[in-house]
């Protein structure tokens, strides 16, 4: 007899509110999954006694892999956010310290450097997923999701945008760009969209407009690294003096919807999916 049941999930959690998201999820779906938290990345607040869990610090892959496949785990994800930590703070195990002398140390971008652990996950036996095939409700739709819409102005800012960060994520760079009145005020690097934001706050102009565009990389794996938005990005948007935020429709995730939508709403921001490929520039 065949049987139907639904594998283990193995949720590699990062910080966010998404991966608890995701948990839910599996639950309403009654699929068996295990987390797999990362230590100095996954606040441990949500980590109930009935969500099955270990911690391991980022380096610990022998540890990891160990955890996942005693949980019987075959698929796994990847979600919530993951700074980039200090080689002092990874501590690899043995087979963390094989991992990093097959990619010889060497400083790639983030998504090339994804792509070599997607690839050390999968040849231990484990199929990797992405989140939206889990939960599609999590993808930004098309359009403007608030009361508040973009003027004339921010949707020249946002085309000119989209130009911008389709070559920052051909270099492997970063995923967003903040732009008014067609001045391209700052890019996104090493620090993450929260810090860009903060640190562009004082370069913003005076008048009219200031738009976050935010997509994912043009050679971006799907499964990981999505970009991500949530009520934390438009209350630093509100406080940074901007007006709103668009993203790629269909490949941006959208952390606490009701939160992040009655925040907007409130605070007269807009967000806006869009067609990351296009521009008129």
């Amino acid at each position: 007899m065949t049987q139907n049941k639904k594998s283990t999930l193995g949720i590699i959690a990062g910080d966010g509110t998404l991966p608890l998201a995701l948990v839910k999820a599996c639950q309403a779906q009654k699929r068996p999954f295990f987390v797999l938290a990362l230590r100095h990345h996954t606040p441990d607040s949500w980590l109930t006694s009935d969500i099955p869990h270990a911690f391991v610090r980022l380096g610990a892959l022998g540890r990891a892999f160990r955890l996942l496949k005693q949980h019987h785990v075959k698929e796994v994800v990847f979600i919530g956010g993951i700074r980039r930590p200090s080689f002092r703070e990874i501590l690899p195990d043995l087979c963390g310290w094989r991992f990093l002398l097959s990619i010889g140390f060497q400083a790639w971008g983030d998504n090339h450097l994804l792509s070599l652990i997607i690839r050390r996950v999968e040849q231990e036996g484990f199929r990797v997923v992405g989140a939206d095939s889990i939960v599609p409700a999590l993808l930004i739709p098309g359009g403007c999701l608030t009361a508040i819409h973009p003027s004339d102005l921010d949707q020249r800012d946002i085309q000119h945008g989209l130009t911008i960060a389709r070559i920052l994520g051909q270099a492997d760079i970063g995923q967003a760009v903040i732009v008014q009145q067609g001045l391209v005020l700052a890019v996104e690097g090493i620090e993450g969209t929260a810090r860009l934001i903060a640190r562009t706050a004082s370069l913003r102009r005076k008048g009219p407009g200031g738009t976050l565009i935010k997509v994912a990389k043009p050679q971006q794996d799907r499964r990981v690294d999505l970009p991500t938005i949530g009520p934390e990005t438009i209350q630093a948007l509100h406080d940074g003096g901007f007006v709103g935020v668009a993203v790629g429709a269909g490949s941006t995730l959208l952390a606490e919807a009701e939160k992040t939508l009655l925040l907007a709403d409130r605070l007269g921001l807009f967000i806006i999916g869009v067609d990351a490929n296009d521009s008129s520039d």
